[in-house]
């Protein structure tokens, strides 16, 4: 057996790099710029160290641009280089300076972290030069400043440089299809996207790009809500005022700092969009990281800083591990524990924050159990009066009432009528609008054997009859009135898929409604809400409930000797306005129902000009 070394043909590597390491060719500023950055906190870390004496306000970072010459030049007052130090980082591609130097020189300070780890970032610079040249200068008293240039083939020049001060200049000869990175405006707008956050001053011509840290290094009792706000619009400019917050910090298992923001809902707000902002050591890597949240929480947005997330090589795409799954679960808790906080404290602020905030609560209950049993206790419901309570408050007030069911109504306005038959009854119906409700409440049944939901005109309750006046007379055949009803009903629609009652409702007012099996409804709501199509043989199953205290029922009754034909079309009509009053009614048999009403009203004219 026989072990020997990898061989790699530099002459094919830069090409590499230059097409498929890096996505986008803008990210070479945020390179270049990181690593500088790093520099100069190598020389604070010396300084630690005592072997390097020197002030922060000598670190900056400065971009110059040169359009004549067509040149953009990244300088730096960091540690700087010798010759064999350009030979060993900078000639050697993909060895990592920071990883060595970490090695040598161990810094517990936060503020000391070093951004680059893969050795890679220089070379970004040929995505958008046609050559790189660089005049460097060692911290080291007695170092020879060295100079250093490459066209991006395999080989280039080193010689003694002419830098005078301490630090590094990394010029790029921009090549023709790139000279948009010549433009001032441009580049500001990458340098304030990637970089705004970093802690060293930087500077393009002249003018300073990174006024403030981020918000997220304060310690949450040391930040304003004016601070939150502002801080927001710093991130999205744009948007209207968040309705709270989180502020993170995290130290164990991993190093995390952050603020989550629940944004206001507004008709344009984009909910497929990822809004979360991740950072690396305060350098912006990415804004599509929906990973680091679980679905439910995908619409917050906000910062999260750490040096722990795992990142692809050229630092641009998250990478799934177990401390991405320990951070998302992390953020879940953090998110419910804040609501349960303000539910308890600020129930006002909660309760007016409700609208924006439900559709999180309600789809982190139905996908994350952990998430559920924290939660559960602020799952909250307006009453159609216009109280808020939960499912057990609800029922510890009308379990008598409702045989401990808790009803409810997905639109108070068309179910108007139902709403009567049970405020008469002095029985709270909950407003269920949310189009997550129905398979909220399938989630809730199934995990509490205490709550059972139902529509209000899901079934024909015992709270919606009137015994009493119950029409029990058999005639000579056995049958009571009622059941004439229903027979005659039902020969008259027979035509239709649906099945007939007749019962003695509590309120005159109402002639009839329409039942819809509540399973069935919740099913097709459920398949409306992943716009999928119900299968076939699965349509909703509907009752037509006659009430035979109703004028209007008894008068289509007795009219079934004299005016079969208007009887049935009456019938026909009382049937489609309950399905028009509970939104079911097919927009294709609209014109059907005007033409019946029409002629109904003709027949009814006739028969008055008659008498």
């Amino acid at each position: 057996m026989t072990t020997k070394s990898l061989k790699i043909h530099t002459e094919n590597l830069l090409p590499i790099i230059k097409q498929w390491l890096y996505s986008d060719r803008e990210i070479f500023v945020r390179e270049l710029i990181s690593n500088a950055c790093d520099a100069i906190q190598k020389c604070k870390v010396l300084r630690e160290h005592n072997e390097l004496q020197v002030s922060d306000d000598a670190f900056k970072i400065e971009l110059q641009i040169d359009k004549a010459a067509k040149t953009l030049t990244f300088s730096d007052t960091g540690i700087g280089m010798s010759a064999d130090e350009v030979e060993k980082y900078i000639a050697q591609i993909a060895f990592s300076g920071a990883e060595e130097f970490l090695g040598k020189y161990q810094s517990h300070q936060e503020k000391d972290q070093i951004i680059g780890h893969f050795g890679l970032g220089f070379y970004s610079a040929y995505m958008v030069a046609e050559r790189v040249s660089l005049q460097t200068r060692s911290y080291l008293e007695n170092v020879e400043p060295a100079y250093w240039v490459c066209d991006g083939s395999s080989s280039y020049t080193l010689d003694k440089g002419s830098r005078t001060e301490r630090g590094t200049a990394i010029t790029l000869h921009i090549e023709k299809n790139s000279e948009e990175f010549l433009e001032e405006a441009r580049l500001r707008e990458i340098l304030q996207k990637h970089c705004a956050f970093l802690p060293i001053p930087i500077y393009l011509n002249g003018q300073k790009i990174n006024a403030e840290p981020p918000l997220w290094l304060k310690a949450p009792s040391e930040c304003t809500d004016e601070e939150y706000i502002r801080f927001y619009h710093t991130l999205y400019p744009y948007e209207p005022d968040p309705i709270f917050w989180i502020h993170l910090s995290v130290d164990f298992p991993f190093h995390l700092k952050g603020i989550l923001y629940f944004p206001k809902i507004t008709r344009r707000f984009d909910w497929n969009q990822k809004h979360l902002k991740l950072f690396c050591n305060r350098v912006f890597v990415s804004d599509n990281c929906g990973d680091l949240l679980p679905d439910y929480l995908a619409i917050l947005r906000g910062a999260i800083d750490s040096p722990d997330i795992p990142l692809n090589v050229s630092r641009s795409t998250l990478q799934m591990d177990k401390n991405v799954r320990q951070l998302s679960q992390h953020i879940s808790r953090k998110v419910s524990d804040r609501l349960a906080s303000l539910h308890t404290s600020e129930r006002e602020k909660f309760l007016k924050a409700w609208p924006d905030i439900e559709m999180i609560i309600k789809l982190g209950i139905m996908q994350d159990e952990k998430f559920y049993e924290r939660s559960k206790a602020f799952l909250l419901w307006k009453t159609t009066e216009g109280n808020w309570t939960t499912a057990e408050e609800y029922l510890g007030r009308n379990r008598d009432k409702t045989n401990g069911r808790l009803f409810y109504t997905q639109d108070a306005e068309s179910q108007s009528t139902f709403l009567s038959l049970y405020q008469q009854k002095g029985v709270e119906v909950l407003a269920a609008s949310s189009p997550v409700d129905s398979p909220l409440m399938s989630f809730l049944e199934r995990n509490s054997k205490e709550l059972q939901f139902q529509r209000v005109d899901g079934a024909i309750d015992p709270t919606l009859l009137d015994p009493a006046r119950e029409k029990t007379l058999l005639d000579a055949d056995g049958k009571t009135e009622a059941v004439r009803m229903a027979e005659f009903a039902r020969a008259q629609l027979s035509d239709l898929p649906v099945s007939v009652e007749a019962k003695s409702l509590s309120h005159d007012a109402v002639p009839a409604f329409v039942m819809l099996d509540e399973q069935m409804r919740r099913m097709r709501d459920t398949f409306s809400l992943t716009q999928q199509a119900l299968p076939s043989g699965m349509a909703s199953k509907r009752t037509f409930v006659l009430n035979t205290n109703s004028r209007v029922v008894q008068s289509l009754y007795r009219m079934r000797e004299k005016q079969p034909q208007l009887a049935k079309e009456m019938l026909h009509h009382l049937y489609e306005l309950s399905l028009l009053q509970q939104k079911e009614l097919d927009p294709q048999d609209l014109p059907q129902f005007l033409n019946r009403a029409n002629h109904i009203l003709e027949q009814v004219a006739g028969l008055s000009l008659q008498e």
